[in-house]
């Protein structure tokens, strides 16, 4: 919905009088870094930048938005941010819950508490000395309600499912203006929209999660030159069939430019890892992974670890980086499959090709599941192009979708919501949850305030 009612002079006016320093305009000095995404090839420019501290401020900046006849776009660290690349965000006020932190650990539970700009970071942090830890991604710098909410693929999925099945409850304030509390036995059709519809139906501002009682895990990873890609990949395809749950691995081939920031081994080199989680004791772990370890990497970092320490196996960029990605999903993973994605992988350029092993859990939906609970497929294939400068977006968006295009004979209908990277058609990630989630869009958002990088129709 477009709000015409008040010119931009007088809502940016209405604005200031409802929240004082609690809003940043264009004009002041403070807009630029505010609006900054994590993802920093987009380049978003809303209407103004609303910074709330506590669930308090979040319940005033809702409500003077609307008051304000604008849009809320909620978000909290901006990795998804190219979600919202495409939409018009000249009449949204852009809520970053980036200060708003803090992790409290139940260990007797086996739950935390933990506030809507928090990071998964922050939880290994407040978990870690209670012997706990979380259904986190592969990064510590993205938020705790943004990947969970929309699903959330873990190295620990196919033994413990999604993240957002570990969504016990949580609190959001919703379009108009109040703070509710979200769980199976109080307002339990918004809980089942937020577990997939995430920022579409309000702003978070904390969530209970459940933790995993795991100190130390059995982790790491294996890699050769890019020039072994067709090997090991083949190799990797047929330790899949056959892998446990516990075990949940990725194949990738990545290309890097020779910058002096990068270790030596990966400065300007192409290569190709596996790596991941095998939830098993060191010996099962090692006589598991033998057949891998048979093609006698140049590095293998598998072994025993802090839990905590999982954040840096898949060497994702520890700062702020720009990038374009696309995926797609396949049901199995024939010779050919594995062959043509090596094949579309191995070009030398700014590109990071990828496939992760799911099914198990991951593919099963749990009783009580939200609107998203599982992901039908059992692999998932990721393209990632790197945009150094603008210039080089059109170049990112080619190879990535050029991925995807050499894949499609093998594509399966379902999409991972925290992997959509600015595509339309969200349909295909929330499944066959679509029609009811956009029936109780229409309930609890009936003038469509929120914007959402993964929009509910």
């Amino acid at each position: 919905m477009t709000f015409q009612t008040l010119t931009d002079p007088d809502a940016a006016l209405s604005l200031r009088d409802a929240l004082g320093d609690r809003i940043v305009l264009p004009a002041e000095p403070a807009y630029d870094s505010m609006r900054r995404a994590w993802n920093l090839a987009i380049d978003q420019r809303p209407f103004a930048v609303a910074h709330p501290t506590s669930a308090e401020d979040v319940v005033d900046i809702v409500r003077a938005a609307v008051a304000a006849d604008l849009r809320v776009a909620p978000q909290s660290t901006g990795h998804g941010a190219a979600g919202l690349a495409d939409t018009d965000l000249s009449r949204t006020v852009l809520v970053s819950l980036a200060l708003l932190r803090g992790v409290t650990v139940n260990p007797a539970e086996r739950t935390a508490r933990v506030l809507g700009g928090s990071l998964w970071l922050d939880v290994l942090e407040a978990a870690a000395p209670h012997g706990l830890t979380a259904l986190h991604g592969s990064a510590g710098d993205v938020s705790v309600a943004g990947y969970s909410l929309n699903g959330g693929l873990s190295f620990y999925a196919r033994q413990h499912g999604m993240a957002v099945n570990a969504v016990r409850s949580i609190t959001i304030v919703t379009a108009d203006g109040v703070l509710r509390t979200a769980s199976t036995t109080e307002n339990p059709e918004l809980f089942w929209a937020v577990r997939g519809g995430s920022g579409a139906f309000g702003v978070v501002v904390s969530l209970e999660i459940d933790l995993l009682p795991y100190a130390e895990i059995y982790a790491g990873m294996l890699l050769w030159d890019a020039s072994h890609a067709s090997e090991v990949g083949r190799a990797w395809r047929e330790w899949t069939l056959t892998a446990p749950v516990s075990a949940t691995t990725t194949f990738r081939v990545l290309h890097f430019p020779p910058v002096p920031e990068l270790p030596p081994f990966l400065s300007g080199r192409s290569v190709t890892v596996i790596d991941g989680v095998v939830l098993e004791s060191d010996e099962d772990a090692a006589a598991l992974l033998a057949p891998l370890r048979a093609l006698t990497p140049e590095m293998d970092t598998f072994g025993r670890m802090p839990a905590a320490g999982l954040v840096h196996v898949h060497m994702d960029p520890p700062e702020p980086s720009p990038a374009l990605a696309a995926h797609t999903m396949l049901a199995d993973l024939p010779v050919e499959a594995l062959d043509a994605f090596v094949a579309a992988g191995s070009v030398p350029s700014p590109m990071m090709a990828e496939m992760r092993h799911l099914g198990g859990a991951a593919a099963t939906r749990p009783e009580g599941a939200g609107a998203v609970g599982a992901v039908d497929a059992e692999y998932l294939v990721a393209g990632i192009g790197m945009v150094p400068v603008p210039e080089m977006a059109p170049t990112a968006r080619m190879l990535t979708h050029s991925l995807m295009a050499t894949m499609e004979p093998w594509a399966a209908p379902s999409r991972a919501l925290t992997f959509m990277d600015g595509e339309v058609d969200r349909a295909p990630g929330f499944g066959e949850s679509a029609q009811r989630l956009a029936e109780l869009k229409r309930q609890y958002d009936p003038r469509d305030v929120f914007a959402a990088a993964n929009p509910v129709a």
